[in-house]
């Protein structure tokens, strides 16, 4: 992948760029740093604003807006992350400037009126009611809540009843002014000429504005835990806790994890929880590492009955796990995994890609996946034993679970 720093406005953007013609399609993104649900005023305004840019342009509409894109095989959609908003546009190569002057109606003309503005209150209300009976995601996000109150990481994204009632359609306007050239990165990649003059057109379009940066959150350790009733048949349970790892240490935690939650059968947690204990199906456990946050998370179904005891089945093993750390053999058991997978990792070149983007979008420069492998292959059991006895904080863990009374 080259890097390209092309001017726009007087503003420097760094354009991505990826030459493959394996297929006769292109991908292009803009995707504006720093602006996402953590930037929000209101719950929910990002992807409600990420869900109004899919209803076309005020000109043409939704269903024509669709209709035209449909006829050339093209597609434009985007969607609002925590810290990021992104728009995608795929097309074939043949129409490809088609579907950049279909982009550039969009951004120019987005089908910001009050009736569209409610037609998406009234379908994001309805999402958020089918989620109320989501057991997993009802247990997931009071989790969130818990390990990050008082932040707007501990908010949830979808918004609710209230926050959704309040959005205007200056709130929107108010959004959208954020998507400006000052957070800007743009990707392209598949079988396409770069063409800086092509991107340009597009990009003129978008407002200056100010740059934006996001705070970072710590999780909490406060080893709280909750229980939410519901008619379920099974106890939800989600655990986590800090998880205070350098950058450059993000590999050994990854290693790690493997062995204790991550890697299905033969992981500590599914080993006790299910295979000797036959408490739970599957029980799973990850570091999530961002740049905006830090934790270790985990979870599992049981019956109502035994989620005490599978609570403490966790809590023993992480403990366990921190005091003895992993064997030879457990190490070259994830080693072999690791390392065997990460061509699956790349086998197509979207996926390719969206290593790279995930590499700038972080701060690496290009192939830090592949020096990651390198690391992991030269892992010594001493190493990986030593950080995990110096990461005690997973061991302080809160949870949430929904069950029935």
């Amino acid at each position: 992948m080259e890097k390209y720093e092309i001017s726009v406005k007087n503003t420097k953007i760094d354009v991505l760029y990826e030459f493959d013609k394996s297929l006769p399609v292109v991908q292009f993104k803009l995707i504006f740093k720093n602006v996402g649900s953590l930037g929000e005023k209101i719950e929910g305004l990002g992807k409600l604003t990420s869900n109004l840019l899919k209803e076309g342009t005020k000109t043409l509409g939704g269903s024509e807006f669709a209709r035209l894109l449909d006829i050339k095989a093209s597609s434009i959609f985007s969607y609002c992350e925590n810290d990021k908003f992104v728009i995608n546009l795929s097309s074939l190569k043949e129409n490809f400037k088609f579907s950049l002057e279909m982009l550039g109606k969009l951004l120019k003309e987005p089908n910001l009126t009050q009736s569209v503005l409610e037609k998406i209150k009234i379908e994001m209300l309805g999402e958020i009611a089918m989620l109320k009976t989501e057991f997993d995601y009802i247990a997931n996000i009071n989790l969130q809540k818990m390990l990050f109150k008082g932040t707007l990481l501990g908010n949830d994204s979808n918004g609710n009843e209230e926050s959704i009632a309040k959005i205007t359609l200056d709130d929107v306007k108010d959004f959208l002014g954020n998507l400006c050239l000052e957070n800007l990165a743009v990707v392209l990649c598949g079988d396409s000429e770069f063409s800086e003059d092509d991107i340009k057109k597009v990009l003129q379009i978008l407002p200056n504005s100010k740059k934006h940066k996001l705070p970072f959150y710590e999780a909490n350790d406060e080893c709280e835990s909750k229980e939410i009733y519901e008619d379920s048949e099974q106890a939800y349970i989600y655990f986590g806790s800090p998880f205070y790892v350098d950058k450059n240490e993000e590999f050994i935690a990854k290693t790690a994890l493997f062995v204790l939650g991550s890697s299905g059968f033969g992981s500590r947690l599914l080993e006790e929880i299910r295979v000797k204990r036959g408490l739970a199906y599957s029980a799973y456990a990850r570091a999530d590492f961002s740049l905006f946050a830090r934790k270790f998370s985990g979870y599992l179904q049981t019956k109502n009955e035994s989620k005490n005891e599978a609570i403490a089945v966790v809590r023993d093993e992480i403990a366990k796990f921190v005091k003895f750390g992993v064997n030879s053999d457990e190490l070259e058991q994830a080693k072999k995994f690791l390392l065997g997978s990460a061509v699956l990792q790349k086998e197509t070149m979207f996926k390719r890609v969206s290593i790279l983007v995930d590499e700038y979008l972080r701060g690496y420069e290009f192939g830090e996946f592949e020096r990651n492998l390198e690391r992991i292959k030269a892992l010594n059991l001493d190493d990986l034993n030593k950080f995990i006895k110096s990461h005690d904080e997973i061991c302080k863990l809160s949870f949430c679970v929904v069950c029935k009374k």
